[in-house]
């Protein structure tokens, strides 16, 4: 933690004088995207600046999301393997005829990003966020400088934002959207409101509302809204929570100021149905989903139902004013304190399961400098830009070669829930999750290019140009840092040959980052886990030692 420490001292030195700064390259966000378009341009021979709102590297990629989300292994390549590489070094799993980490501690991550920054001359500049109001100067269609909230003017000529929630990128005036388009504007069969939601769905019957016929907390009374309707909605955030099983590491969950037991009514009736059902009690697996990270600690994330997605609470994020974002963070950290709070003492709570939930706590050595809380809210889709190409569906699915690849895709579509309803039943309902398998897809410089009457010299590695059922399966951190690659590199392309973002020869970008090791094709592994349960099974013929790989 030494690199970031002097990172930090440095960055607090230059943030704090009124001065201009001049750069090449502006990268806003300190994201895992934003981070590698910075080296990315950086290695290309580019003066960067690195300007970070909070105090952290990584984003999501080292503030909770531990269980990498990677897909398909084999598609990911260049600087994202890198990352995954050097993290894996840092495990020594070379010694266990590995070559990657894919879960991995936060702070490990953030050590490896800080390390990258550093080799790559990169100057990092935290505590720097976007003015509100005025923050973006342009020229026609050029952004010439932005300026922090401390009155610090930092003029590049070309900028990059790698924020999740867009806020360069809206100030400079290029056109974005937010929430869901209907089936209608790209002729998506996914888009709009879901006409069914088999996943992380009640299983059992539980009304609405209570006995004096209110609606129990945590449900909407809004209408659904007409199936393959478009709407303002946006999927669920949450906390990736990191906690420890080790007595000498964990902390107590800690109980949110102002809790009420009876905000998770529905939990309760819940778990008691569901124990009805099934005839014991869940155990946590089923209620959280937990994915072990070394050093006894696991990533722990939404799971069922009702569970760390605070379903409906980020609505207003994406377009939220720095204040109403602030109201709606603080809002997701009391949600999850309180279910976690809920779950370790209430008595409603079967004993096997609390007892379960007890053998966990926050991890005493992560996030220290908030209280071993997560220093990023998980902010799946928030603005999107719409450029000149917007990925869709069937980029997805059935059109997955493009002209001007830059690296791909593989996870599924992937929307976590919207909005929970009282169905036509009168029993409560969650709406929205989409989990549908994908092909693996080329992902096409156009992504992050907006219309060229809007800007020339801006790239969109995060927030980039995509409907929200393509984005949300384009939108997982390895992608993002593919995506920033690309983008350090279109912008070392442009300011060269002196020309607009748009206007790059996107053959010649292509083969720059085959060079650098990107993966523009799908191919198969080498081996896969069949491999390996076959010499399992030619040695150990006793099936019962046959164990069942993932």
């Amino acid at each position: 933690m030494r690199i970031l420490s002097i990172l930090f001292l440095v960055s607090l030195c230059s943030s704090t004088v009124q001065a201009q700064t001049q750069f090449d390259l502006l990268v806003y966000g300190g994201t895992a995207g934003g981070v590698i378009t910075a080296v990315s341009a950086a290695r290309e021979g580019l003066t960067v600046v690195l300007l970070e709102p909070g105090r952290h590297l990584g984003g999501m990629a080292t503030g909770g999301l531990s269980r990498t989300d990677f897909g398909h292994k084999e598609v990911i390549g260049g600087y994202a393997l890198e990352f995954y590489w050097r993290v894996g070094l840092k495990y020594e799993m070379n010694r266990m005829a590995n070559d990657v980490a894919w879960y991995y501690e936060p702070h490990v991550g953030e050590e490896v990003f800080a390390e990258m920054l550093r080799e790559a001359h990169v100057e990092v500049h935290f505590g720097q966020r976007l003015r509100e109001r005025g923050g973006v100067v342009k020229s026609g269609a050029a952004v010439e400088a932005v300026t922090a909230e401390n009155g610090t003017v930092y003029r590049a000529r070309a900028f990059a934002d790698c924020s999740y929630e867009g806020d360069l990128m809206a100030q400079a005036g290029i056109h974005y959207t937010w929430g869901r388009e209907s089936i209608q504007d790209y002729q998506e069969s996914l888009a709009g409101v879901r006409d069914r939601t088999p996943k992380h769905q009640f299983l059992v019957p539980i009304s609405a509302k209570d006995v004096n016929g209110r609606l129990l907390p945590e449900i909407s009374g809004a209408p659904e809204g007409a199936t393959g309707s478009a709407d303002k909605k946006v999927q669920s955030y949450n906390f990736r929570m990191i906690l420890s099983e080790d007595p000498k590491n964990r902390a107590g969950f800690p109980k949110p100021p102002n809790y009420d037991p009876h905000r998770y009514e529905l939990l309760a009736r819940l778990l008691a149905a569901m124990t009805a059902k099934l005839g014991r009690p869940q155990i946590l697996q089923e209620v959280t989903l937990i994915a072990p990270i070394p050093n006894h600690k696991a990533d722990f994330n939404n799971q069922g139902p009702f569970s760390t997605d605070y379903i409906g609470g980020s609505w207003d994020y994406p377009n939220g004013s720095y204040a109403r974002r602030a109201e709606i963070w603080q809002a997701h950290v009391d949600y999850t304190k309180g279910y976690f709070y809920f779950l370790a003492h209430d008595p409603r709570v079967p004993k096997s399961l609390q007892d379960e939930v007890n053998q966990w706590g926050l991890a005493k050595d992560e996030f220290k400098d908030t209280e071993n809380w997560p220093n990023q809210l998980y902010i799946r889709e928030a603005r999107r830009m719409v450029g000149e190409f917007v990925m869709t569906q069937k980029d997805l699915q059935t059109e997955l070669t493009k002209p001007d690849p830059i690296g791909m895709g593989s996870y599924n579509s992937d929307s976590h829930n919207l909005q929970r309803i009282v169905n036509a039943q009168g029993n409560v309902e969650n709406e929205g999750d989409m989990q549908v398998a994908v092909k693996p897809y080329q992902i096409p410089y156009r992504v992050m290019l907006p219309k060229r009457a809007e800007a020339v010299n801006v790239l969109v590695p995060v927030c980039f140009s995509a409907s929200h059922v393509a984005y949300s399966s384009v939108r997982m951190e390895p992608q993002y840092m593919i995506l920033g690659q690309a983008a350090g590199v279109a912008a070392a392309m442009a300011l060269r040959e002196k020309k607009a973002v748009q206007d790059i020869d996107p053959h010649r970008l292509t083969e720059r980052l085959k060079q650098q090791g990107a993966v523009l094709e799908d191919r198969p592994p080498v081996a896969g886990p069949a491999f390996f349960h076959g010499l399992w099974q030619k040695f150990h013929p006793d099936e019962s030692r046959v164990r069942t790989l993932p």
